[in-house]
């Protein structure tokens, strides 16, 4: 069977979500990220993610924990799995589209540290 569906569009303080794809298995986003900007240094308990850099440069700080952080520059067409409880932060270097693909856990999110004050 098959059936159309209409992207979620989910405003984030850095940008955007779009939510494409949503089911018991699996999500699919597009992450906008403006230039300058970046996620929260954060980690995961269950979702497994991929992210594909679609379009722009970012760094991705990196590590099993926040005081043992790499910073990995992504250009177009690169890939990378971030695998629980890896700790991670998207910075975009220039206005960045990131396509993600992972597990359906969206509010399985650990925040460290924010710029925006979430907690």
């Amino acid at each position: 069977m098959a059936e159309l569906i209409a992207p979620r569009r989910v405003e984030k303080p850095w940008g955007h979500e779009l939510i494409w794809a949503e089911t018991e298995t699996y999500v699919g986003k597009i992450l906008h990220v403006k230039a300058g900007h970046a996620l929260s240094l954060q980690y995961h308990e269950v979702k497994d993610e991929t992210m594909h850099l679609l379009r722009g440069r970012m760094r991705l700080l990196i590590g099993p924990g926040a005081d043992e952080l790499e910073t990995i520059e992504l250009e177009e067409r690169q890939s990378i799995r971030i695998q629980p409880p890896t700790v991670h932060r998207v910075e975009a270097v220039t206005d960045v589209d990131i396509l993600e693909a992972s597990t359906p856990h969206l509010g399985d999110v650990v925040r460290l540290e924010d710029r925006y004050g979430r907690g």
